[in-house]
């Protein structure tokens, strides 16, 4: 297994984990699903079986309509009809809404489709980047999602590890330390399971304001690409971090943002971005359990690159 140094990677060093963890062709050269494979109906099965109290959580930021430094294209959001206008039918009135939004991004919690990352011009399973057009996506859209999933979360809460309110921007989770926060909570993330991954990102943010997570601010909290390897030999299904799981400033020369590529397009995993995980850190607290069972359900877009969802844990 590849191991990280702690020092820079280097283009070449990067390309032999982006091989070590690729999983093209694994489940056929038409695969759409990728890592969802590993949830198989006795998997979802176990998870429903984690459902004890019925308690439910949600990990999603509200719909976020104020622009800042992190969220430079805000959701736009007003009232189409409201109940003080006459529709012409007598006592019976109607209030609709507009919402309208570019959803990726730090501050709007979404899904990323498999057609969402290239690398070297190729997508997930070799699928050519060209594969997606001013149109949309023609292979591996947001709707190979469109029957849900549902699976065991695991929560690894890097914050909580640490005994802060927060990982600062720039500082690194390693391999070496997920192990260690699986153990301090008696779980392990095995084949199928749902990565829920806690650096406190959201909580920064109401506490200390918006700041830009990119490489024109401050940076970010976040995983050594490294762990990918982990995550492949774990064989590990779907990733929901608070923020989007990437190390601000990279340790990758030339690569800004290396985990999506390798989860993504070498793995073909599930992931997605921008989860507040607040709630559930406070009810796996109150629980004392960190795993749960994970409802996740994308909206029907034909052609899209990924969804703006409201994902849900359940005790």
């Amino acid at each position: 297994m590849l191991e990280s140094t702690h020092t820079k990677i280097t283009p070449a060093e990067f390309d032999r984990l982006f091989e070590s963890v690729k999983n093209w062709e694994k489940w056929g050269k038409g695969d759409v699903m990728g890592t969802l494979n590993y949830i198989t109906p006795e998997k979802i099965r176990v998870a429903a079986g984690l459902v004890k109290c019925g308690r439910s959580v949600s990990m999603s930021i509200p719909i976020n309509t104020t622009a800042g430094p992190d969220n430079p294209k805000p959701a736009i959001y007003y009232m189409a009809n409201t109940h003080d206008i006459d529709i012409g039918s007598g006592e019976l009135r109607f209030a609709t809404d507009f919402l309208g939004m570019q959803f990726h991004g730090d501050c709007h919690t979404h899904i990323d489709a498999l057609c969402h990352i290239a690398y070297k011009g190729k997508l997930y399973n070799g699928v050519p980047a060209s594969s997606v057009s001013v149109l949309g996506a023609d292979k591996m859209d947001i709707t190979s999602y469109a029957a849900g999933i549902v699976g065991r979360g695991v929560m690894i809460d890097a914050a909580r590890f640490r005994g802060v309110k927060w990982l600062e921007p720039g500082e690194v989770v390693t391999t070496e330390e997920i192990e260690k926060i699986e153990k301090s909570v008696g779980v392990r993330l095995g084949e199928g399971d749902i990565m829920v991954f806690r650096t406190g990102h959201h909580r920064r943010r109401l506490e200390l304001g918006s700041w830009d997570p990119g490489y024109t601010g401050e940076g970010r909290a976040g995983l050594d690409p490294y762990t990918a390897q982990f995550m492949h030999d774990r064989k590990i299904a779907a990733f929901l971090p608070d923020g989007d799981g990437e190390l601000v400033p990279s340790y990758v020369e030339g690569i800004q943002y290396p985990l999506h590529p390798l989860q993504i397009a070498a793995m073909g995993m599930l992931c997605a971005d921008s989860l507040q995980l607040e709630e559930l850190a406070r009810v796996c607290e109150e629980e004392q359990r960190w795993e749960f069972m994970v409802v996740i359900a994308p909206l029907r877009l034909p052609r899209g690159t990924g969804s703006p969802f409201n994902p849900i844990a359940v005790f």
